[in-house]
């Protein structure tokens, strides 16, 4: 009377086990292609894998380390890319049991970790994780510390991400002090008119409730090329738009260009405006030193290559809202050798407003409505950026 209830239960053991066994028999975790770059204010590493990880992480002191946890996994990392680099000091992984594995990174210093997130590659199989690290103080690390340690250990690494903050735009105002830049035929002054659009400008983005602004200078003040780009940095800006207003030998020449870095310029004439904006630095007394020139010798070429892709997106995207108000010069988007674009890590575009040598364009830059349709534009444009960057994950 019994026997098909026991028949039954050692028919549904028999299936558990055999799941049992099929899950510890599943495959370890492949983990391949690890990259890191950076400096010791911010640092990113980007590592793949084949199929999407449980990852969980937790921090360490004396010394500052970051711990992530991971199921069992096969590393074939290249070490060379493991060496020091950035906040990394060193890097360490391997199994901690049969059905797990670990990977721990020494640090320099306090850091705090902006993102920590699995996401699927989009142009081939597998997903990644990415890892963003930025120096912060022993204090913020020991908060962030005991906040790691409190929570729950099975958290997947994409549930426990630092609530993202909201998209920061860095208006960079050409030009300053001692560095007058361009000269109107009626009397503008390039670093003059350049703070007054870049303040309104931040005005309207701030009205909107959706952005944080950093302005990197507020008044007449010089600013070397490479402060401009560390003052984004360490505020974490997720665009950087520099605005000029340029002079010309060509009188009848007039109309807005969007140029985007790259070390081959794309023509004769962003050749030159790149060299005449780089001068900056010689015309206040001050030679730039291309130690601090951080792209070619910190950055890999796969952070590039994102940043650069970011910012051409951003330029094209600006140059459809502005071609809608404004007149733009013959093939708007252009690139050359542009110091203030080479932040490594956030996408960055030099806007000329037009050109101080013509009296049309000059007009118009001294005229509140004009710089009212164009500064709509620009915000439009930036809406548009920060919802695409933000769904790709940037």
């Amino acid at each position: 009377m019994h026997r098909p209830i026991i028949f039954l239960a050692v028919f549904l053991s028999a299936v558990l086990l055999a799941l049992h066994g099929a899950q510890a028999a599943a495959p370890a975790l492949k983990a391949h292609d690890y990259k890191m770059a950076g400096d010791r204010q911010y640092t990113r590493i980007v590592m793949h894998f084949d199929r999407a990880p449980t990852v969980n992480w937790f921090l360490l002191r004396d010394p500052n380390r970051l711990v992530l946890d991971l199921p069992a996994t096969e590393f074939s990392f290249d070490v060379r890319e493991l060496a020091p680099r950035g906040l990394v000091t060193g890097v360490q992984y391997g199994a901690v049991d049969e059905a797990r594995a670990r990977i721990l990174f020494n640090a320099v210093g306090p850091f705090s970790v902006e993102k920590a997130e699995v996401m699927q590659n989009e142009n081939s199989d597998g997903f990644r994780l990415i890892i963003e690290l930025r120096a912060s103080s022993n204090a913020d690390f020991d908060a962030a510390l005991r906040a790691s340690i409190s929570k729950p250990a099975s958290s997947p690494v994409r549930d426990i991400v630092t609530a993202k903050k909201r998209f920061t735009v860095a208006l960079d105002a050409g030009h300053g002090g001692a560095d007058g830049g361009a000269r109107g035929i009626n009397g503008t002054v390039e670093k003059t008119i350049t703070l007054i659009f870049a303040l309104e400008l931040a005005k309207k983005l701030e009205e909107t409730g959706y952005y944080d602004v950093v302005l990197t200078r507020e008044t007449d003040r010089f600013l070397r090329l490479d402060e401009r780009v560390r003052i984004a940095r360490e505020k974490n800006a997720d665009l950087f738009v520099s605005i000029h207003a340029d002079a010309i030998g060509i009188r009848n020449m007039r109309g807005a260009t969007v140029y985007t870095v790259s070390d081959r310029a794309s023509d004769a004439a962003a050749a030159a405006t790149a060299a005449r904006e780089n001068l900056s630095d010689e015309i206040a007394g001050m030679v730039a030193d291309d130690g601090q020139d951080e792209v070619e010798d910190i950055l890999v070429d796969l952070i590039r290559r994102e940043t650069h892709a970011f910012s051409i997106r951003f330029a094209r995207t600006l140059i459809g809202q502005l071609s809608d108000t404004m007149q733009m010069v013959n093939n708007p988007h252009r690139h050359a050798g542009f110091r203030v674009l080479r932040a490594p890590d956030i996408p960055s575009v030099l806007l000329e407003l037009g050109y101080l040598s013509n009296p049309s364009d000059e007009a118009q830059l001294r005229d509140p409505e004009w710089r009212t349709k164009t500064m709509d534009a620009i915000v439009t444009a930036i809406g548009y950026f920060a919802k695409a960057k933000l769904g790709a994950g940037g």
